[in-house]
């Protein structure tokens, strides 16, 4: 990172050029890193060369480039189009108040290798109004008629051609790290990655060859700990829980143990000395991160002895109390044999919807509210909603024990929704957010920019947010938490978009009597609906509330119970109206058990 900023730095030192290119306007610059290659130094310095690549053009012609204006997406395929840094440029293009007039890149290649999608933005970046070159060519890149868009659509052809052959050979040259027993990327529990030293370059400076796993002595010590438990019959959930009560620290920086990390360890056949590679394909044929299993016959599966921390006596034993437990579940919960093709409902034939489940969240964690079965007085099973951390990894991670029986909250939660859908309170909200909306008239102009790259960013980090929990290289629990507070501010910020861009004459008082009448509507149809059906009720929860229902435990006189508040939204009532309203919950409103 701070190569990248020293190379943006010196883009300021421009100097006056006779050029026949007019000297004097402001520049920006993309520049793009394809993914982490293993074995290949820092990719930052490639970054860095195209920045100096870039300032040497921008010099040549008396052109400024600002540092502020240097977008960069390191690491991160062209065959994607949310990446954050050309994303925030084509926000940046297309403002009001576009803030520089050329764009300068290496090629059309670091802008993208995907061709329809590079059609498409090369368009945005034309009706910009911004002049686009290469410094590769020191040409500017123009589509002045068809001729032209042509020899620009079979650039792209082929810049993405060279992207699958790329992509080939990067798979081959994995497939033969992994037969040779190097590391093709990432981090494993139970190891350390150790770069091997390759020859040093000539001007003396060291250059990794290749990675290796190392048994980490004391990350071992607790794999073979989960599968002795495992193997004597605890399960995921306890194993999780008593490594965060022994204040073991988890893989990732996670927050605790998980049960599925533990899972995760249990089914990872490195433990037993196994390298297997390329179960899963990463990308489909449109470039899109989409995970899908390859043919068992395409794996690489490599002895690798070095590395085992777990004998075949402790994994067989492990691995039957597991097939044990399997059966008996089988037996236990569904009436029908278990099929794994059908849906959750095939094989769970009692299974219900509970109203909060995922939409209300623990105060002190972070951690969903979630529905338990317990056994009460008579023999009589009941729902409570509890902490999900809690229950799941303990109380070291999460200290709230509190059960609440799933009627009583339901009940308040629901004549809160109620209440907030009075007429007067629909009325007020209409009120205010015209008075909002009479303000953000005045407002700066460039808050819309603004807004548009702020939420270029939320849907980047949402993107990656979703790649990671795919490919299961981050905690669940912890990474769903994270993308439900960037949903929260993608709506907030979307709401707000659509309100700067609409019409003034939209934004006046004429515009609250078909909304308000709107809003009464649809209240009226949803307060017939709420509790009398589950899932609709659930679909409703979603599109009202702004994020989920926060709930803190409190234990006062014996009074123990829940007082939850929220923020909601009737924006989606009135689905197309150029306002938006929110509502938050009373405080306090709380429910005992």
């Amino acid at each position: 990172m701070s190569k990248l900023v020293n190379a943006a730095e010196r883009l300021t030192m421009s100097t006056p050029s006779n050029g026949a290119v007019p000297p004097g306007l402001t520049c920006a610059a993309y520049v793009r890193k394809s993914t982490v290659q293993p074995g290949v130094g820092d990719t930052s310095e490639s970054i860095a060369r195209q920045i100096d690549d870039a300032c040497a053009f921008a010099r040549s012609r008396g052109w400024t480039v600002r540092p502020e204006h240097v977008y960069a997406d390191d690491a991160m395929s062209g065959a994607t189009f949310n990446r954050p840094g050309l994303m925030a440029l084509l926000a940046a293009c297309e403002s009001p108040r576009r803030p520089f007039d050329v764009l300068i890149v290496a090629d059309l290649d670091r802008l993208g290798r995907e061709q329809w999608e590079m059609g498409y933005t090369l368009k945005r970046l034309f009706v910009s109004g911004v002049r686009l070159f290469a410094y590769q060519t020191g040409q500017e890149i123009l589509a002045p008629d068809a001729a032209a868009k042509f020899t620009i659509t079979a650039q792209n052809l082929g810049n993405e051609m060279q992207r699958e052959k790329a992509a080939a050979h990067t798979r081959d040259a994995h497939a033969r790290l992994a037969s040779a027993g190097r590391v093709t990327g990432g981090r494993v529990y139970g190891y350390d990655n150790v770069d091997v030293p390759g020859p040093p370059r000539p001007d003396g400076r060291p250059v990794r060859s290749h990675v290796v796993r190392r048994v980490n002595p004391e990350q071992a010590k607790v794999v073979r700990h989960v599968f002795e438990m495992v193997a004597g019959g605890a399960g995921f959930t306890r194993i999780a829980k008593s490594l965060n009560g022994d204040a073991v620290a988890p893989p990732r920086r996670a927050r605790g143990w998980a049960p599925t990390a533990i899972r995760e360890i249990v089914n990872r056949e490195a433990y037993r000395g196994v390298i297997v590679w390329g179960r899963v394909k990463k990308r489909d044929r449109w470039g899109r991160k989409v995970y899908a299993a390859r043919p068992e016959e395409t794996w690489v599966r490599v002895d690798a002895p070095e590395l085992r921390i777990v004998d075949d006596d402790l994994w067989d034993r492990a691995h039957r109390r597991l097939a044990l437990t399997r059966a008996l579940y089988s037996e236990a919960g569904c009436r029908a044999p278990l099929d794994r093709d059908a849906s959750p409902r095939a094989w769970h034939p009692q299974r219900r919807e509970y109203l909060l489940s995922g939409i209300a969240k623990c105060a002190e964690c972070g951690g969903s509210l979630v529905a338990f079965t317990r056994d009460m007085k008579a023999g009589r099973r009941r729902v409570l909603y509890g902490c999900n951390y809690h229950a799941k990894r303990g109380a070291a991670v999460c200290s709230n024990p509190v059960l609440i029986k799933q009627e009583k909250l339901d009940k308040v939660v629901l004549d809160a929704i109620a209440e907030a859908l009075d007429e007067r309170l629909l009325e007020r909200a209409v009120e205010k957010a015209i008075g909002k909306l009479a303000q953000r008239r005045h407002a700066a102009p460039g808050r819309r920019a603004e807004v548009e790259r702020e939420l270029a960013d939320v849907e980047a980090r949402l993107q990656r947010g979703l790649d990671a929990l795919l490919a299961g290289t981050a905690v669940p629990d912890e990474l769903r938490a994270r993308l439900a507070a960037e949903k929260e501010r993608k709506a907030a910020l979307t709401a707000e978009l659509a309100a700067l861009r609409a019409p003034r004459d939209q934004h006046g008082p004429a515009v609250a009597a078909p909304v308000l009448a709107a809003l009464r509507a649809s209240a009226q149809d949803i307060r017939a609906v709420l509790g009398k059906d589950i899932p609709r009720t659930r679909q409703i929860l979603r599109r009202l509330l702004v994020g989920r229902l926060d709930c803190r435990a409190f234990n006062e006189g014996g009074r123990v119970g829940y007082r939850f508040t929220g923020r909601g939204s009737y924006a989606e009532l009135a689905p197309g109206a150029p306002l938006r309203m929110s509502v938050v919950t009373p405080a306090g409103r709380e429910s005992p058990r």
